[in-house]
């Protein structure tokens, strides 16, 4: 029987990154009176991973829902950064519409443009939600042009094309649907959502089906798996189908049925057709997995996860300083850390190598791996990791590389200095327009290799004023070589804790990466060398004591700051034959030989 859930409106927003979507959502939730009115409320609220917080940027995608007029709205918010679009992807097969929030000032961005075209490949309606419209250099109407213009770019259909717009302020509640109305509060979105996103419609007495797109897991129910039905009911206690993806069937019963309202999961006894979901008692589940109906299992399509471009090495640490600071430093531990990562993190490939203490791990860029890494030492673990590279395809015998669409916005008076450093990437400019006097917006298609380190120098050339952003483009043939870092490492000489003295001495060589009382070991990079090259540098020596007092003995030994390295700038700055080593407690770059007799032995044999 054919039903149409006029209560229930399922919806995820999109956009790019910083554009305003855990804002909103914030005061969706505050507006639909699901907190006291007494209550102390944190921002950001659905942002409560560590590194979220600490980043200001979604990772994971978030199931929420409010209430409006006796209408029940889910709520997906998804992440706005290229390097998590596997969540995106797959989270967008529980919705039947979106909001696609685009800022008044920056305009569609390339992260803008793939959400935007997923979305509109699985035929989902949208509403363009301009967001930030109390910004000082809002440029609004300009914006929906652009917008109208990437829609009509990315084949979108006439429905799609005539799409509403509304004008948001996230920081101050406030909704319109025309620039000159007043308002006091989301009303106006809430109105337009009701309105113009599908009502899920199905057969609702039909064999049930449901869709997994996230897993969770509690420590004392163990593993969640959350999804849309997207036929029949289902009642807490019955038995059901588990659709695998190799095509076999297992049996199970569902224990718990949860629905999702505010901030909070709440038991129910019964799930039916367009109902956002999350179900325990099944063991094994995975993503893209459908439960059915025990009788009639019939698996639903799953949306194709687009494929890792960037791949590195993780592997056992194995320096001098290994075991000393983390709580996990075994294979058996790596292996099984990387292994569970896979359960949850569907963009991400994890495959055995030839050394039992080596993995290779693949994902959508250097950020999704660098993240992973950093939640890894957070909870403990002990790795060594290598370079990130890009995975190459062979297409018809002709070899083939990612490319990426670059976007940079910058003071026109660093627009020399950017299309210097591009060029020799093999990068080749698509577009550039003034978005505001003295700001450009330059567009460029660039190998991923050329975007590999260059970030850093990217803010470094243009003072920190730069805004970089890409996104995964497709695959082009090979574009040649790309000149590697042009300068070299100073490399500790011997094991020990760095000296004032000794540091001293070295920073004429290059800039430093460490300060006095470092503990260091030989082969480990202490810093950057200011020419090309290797240097060995002595940072535990000691001033050598005697009985003659120097004319300048009494002159106080200046240091210049150090660059303290962070992950990302560590694994943009290590070259083929280095690694970073990454602890609880430190970040260190290291070469892959430490001693420096055989380093220089294998450098001359190649």
């Amino acid at each position: 029987m054919r039903a149409v859930r006029e209560d229930v409106r399922n919806v995820a927003i999109i956009a790019h990154v910083d554009h305003g979507k855990t804002t909103l959502v914030d005061a969706m939730l505050k507006q639909s009176g699901i907190f006291r009115w007494n209550e102390k409320v944190e921002e950001r609220i659905l942002d409560f991973n560590d590194l979220e917080r600490e980043r200001g940027i979604t990772i994971l995608a978030k199931n929420t829902a409010v209430r409006y007029k006796n209408v029940k709205i889910n709520i997906v918010d998804t992440p706005g950064h290229a390097d998590f679009s596997g969540e995106v992807e797959r989270v967008l097969k529980m919705v039947d519409g979106v909001l696609l929030l685009v800022d008044s000032f920056e305009g569609p961005m390339p992260q803008t443009r793939f959400v935007l075209s997923k979305a509109l490949e699985l035929d989902l309606k949208p509403i363009v939600v301009i967001s930030k419209i109390d910004r000082p250099d809002a440029r609004p109407n300009e914006v929906i042009d652009e917008v109208f213009d990437l829609f009509i770019e990315l084949g979108a259909n006439d429905d799609q094309i005539d799409f509403p717009v509304v004008y948001t302020s996230g920081k101050g509640g406030i909704a319109k649907l025309d620039l000159k109305e007043e308002s006091r509060d989301l009303r106006p979105l809430f109105e337009t959502i009701i309105k113009y996103i599908p009502a899920p419609s199905g057969d609702i007495e039909g064999p049930f089906q449901l869709i997994v797109t996230t897993l969770d897991y509690d420590d004392y129910i163990g593993r969640i798996a959350i999804g849309k039905v997207v036929r029949g009911r289902i009642k807490a206690g019955e038995e059901v189908a588990i659709c695998k993806k190799g095509g076999s069937i297992q049996k199970f019963n569902i224990n718990n049925i949860y629905q999702f309202e505010g901030l909070r999961r709440v038991p129910v006894e019964e799930a039916k057709l367009g109902d956002i979901v999350a179900v325990s008692g099944i063991r094994d589940i995975e993503i893209g997995e459908t439960i059915a109906d025990k009788d009639n299992p019939e698996p639903v399509d799953f949306v194709e996860i687009e494929e890792p471009t960037v791949s590195m090495t993780f592997s056992v640490n194995t320096s001098p300083f290994a075991g000393t600071e983390g709580k996990y430093v075994t294979s058996r531990h790596l292996r099984e850390r990387l292994f569970k990562e896979l359960e949850t993190n569907v963009a991400l490939r994890v495959e055995e190598t030839d050394s039992p203490d080596s993995f290779k791990v693949s994902g959508r860029g250097e950020l999704h791996l660098s993240i992973l890494i950093e939640t890894m030492r957070r909870e403990g673990y002990e790795l060594q990791v290598s370079k990130p590279t890009v995975i190459f395809k062979e297409v018809n015998g002709v070899k083939m590389e990612p490319i990426e669409l670059l976007t940079v916005d910058i003071p026109e008076e660093y627009m020399g200095v950017v299309m210097e450093k591009l060029g020799p990437r093999k990068a080749e400019l698509m577009d550039m327009h003034t978005l505001k006097p003295g700001t450009i917006r330059l567009k460029f298609k660039i190998p991923t290799r050329g975007l590999i380190g260059y970030r850093s120098e990217f803010l470094t050339d243009t003072k920190g004023n730069g805004i970089m952003t890409s996104v995964f483009y497709g695959y082009e043939p090979y574009k040649g070589e790309i000149p590697s870092r042009s300068r070299g490492a100073l490399v500790a000489f011997e094991t020990g804790i760095a000296t004032t003295y000794g540091l001293y001495h070295a920073q004429e060589r290059g800039t430093l990466f460490i300060e006095p009382g470092t503990k260091v070991y030989e082969g480990m990079v202490v810093g950057m060398n200011s020419r090309s090259g290797d240097i060995e540098v002595n940072v535990c020596k000691k001033k050598h004591v005697t009985n003659l007092r120097s004319a300048t003995a009494e002159e106080a030994l200046r240091l210049s700051p150090v660059k303290k390295m962070t992950l990302e700038e560590a694994l943009e700055f290590i070259d083929n034959d280095e690694l970073v080593e990454v602890t609880p407690q430190s970040i260190r770059i290291r070469k892959k030989i430490l001693d420096s007799q055989q380093r220089y032995k294998s450098a001359k044999q190649k």
